[in-house]
């Protein structure tokens, strides 16, 4: 039995509950994780609305950890498995969790130069950053704008864009423009007068536009920084603007999101391995105490990742 996080109603995030279950030993094509750390991420605190029917469910859709015991027959996604390999589940639907078994196809090993609370923030992120970037048909010598650069998509955005040779101006707060910066953007602060500021920092023009902050203006001032054109527009937060609009709404349940993002996993884990890719931890909580880091979380700043720490 180990202690694990659940929504057992509908509700909002004051539902959650911290249980007590039982891990089931795996079976063929299974593995169990004792969990080292679970990624705390926007989604997470958007599960409780929804169908009844589907209650109780579990929290948290990536997770790092060591492996415990392998099912008969089993390897993981990455090649060969056995008990005390570090890895990466992605994705899960119980990682606030101490210990879980899951598909050994969501699992990969874990590169050695990435700590626990990074690795179970990398690929939430990191393949919904990769899929925005292709969705757009980004290309080396371009110039792309992210809005909402400052945040957990939005820098890795940034890193991916700067591996491929594309120039981004990234939209944030001024307090968040030093960390552009360090990403290898242009900062420029969003608010009045945005789309003049970004002309002025893209003299020849943009593009294509990733808006990971939803706001209308960052969707105007994309749409008129592409000539009215949508078609090198993509967002992961405008969901209901995109839809009215006619414009590409990236959503990870979606069939399609789906499977491109199960398809880059080991692609971005690669990128972390090289060093190409980082994920900035901000905090770390106790698994008990994920009631303070959704609270954080809900701010809209929490200053990196979160993660929690069975």
């Amino acid at each position: 039995m180990v202690q694990r996080w659940i929504v057992p109603e509908y509700g909002d995030t004051s539902v959650y509950t911290l249980v007590d279950a039982e891990v089931p030993a795996p079976g063929k094509g299974e593995v169990t994780i004792a969990v080292r750390a679970a990624g705390v991420n926007p989604a997470d605190i958007h599960v409780a609305p929804g169908d009844p029917s589907r209650f109780p469910v579990g929290v948290g859709f990536e997770a790092a950890g060591v492996i415990t015991a392998v099912g008969k027959d089993t390897r993981i996604a990455s090649g060969a498995v056995a008990v005390g390999d570090e890895v990466i589940v992605y994705p899960v639907r119980n990682a606030w969790s101490a210990a879980i078994t899951v598909p050994a196809a969501d699992v990969f090993a874990k590169p050695a130069n990435i700590g626990f609370p990074a690795a179970a923030n990398l690929l939430l992120a990191g393949t919904t950053a990769t899929e925005a970037l292709d969705a757009v048909g980004a290309k080396p010598g371009e110039t792309v704008i992210v809005h909402g650069a400052s945040g957990a998509v939005g820098v890795s955005v940034l890193q991916q864009a700067a591996a491929r040779g594309v120039r981004v101006i990234g939209t944030a707060s001024a307090a968040n423009a030093d960390l552009l910066r360090g990403f290898g953007a242009v900062p420029v602060a969003y608010g009045e007068g945005l789309l003049e500021r970004v002309r002025a920092a893209a003299p020849h023009g943009v593009d294509a536009a990733v808006d990971c902050v939803g706001t209308d203006e960052a969707v105007d001032t994309s749409l008129s920084l592409l000539g009215g054109d949508g078609a090198r527009f993509a967002t992961i937060a405008a969901i209901a603007r995109a839809q009215k609009d006619g414009l590409r709404a990236l959503i990870g349940v979606l069939p399609e999101s789906m499977a491109y993002r199960n398809d880059v996993r080991q692609e971005v884990i690669d990128m972390a391995a090289d060093g190409t890719l980082v994920v900035p931890v901000a905090a770390t909580y106790s698994l008990a105490d994920a009631q303070a880091a959704i609270a954080r979380l809900a701010t809209g700043h929490p200053g990196g990742k979160l993660a929690l720490i069975p």
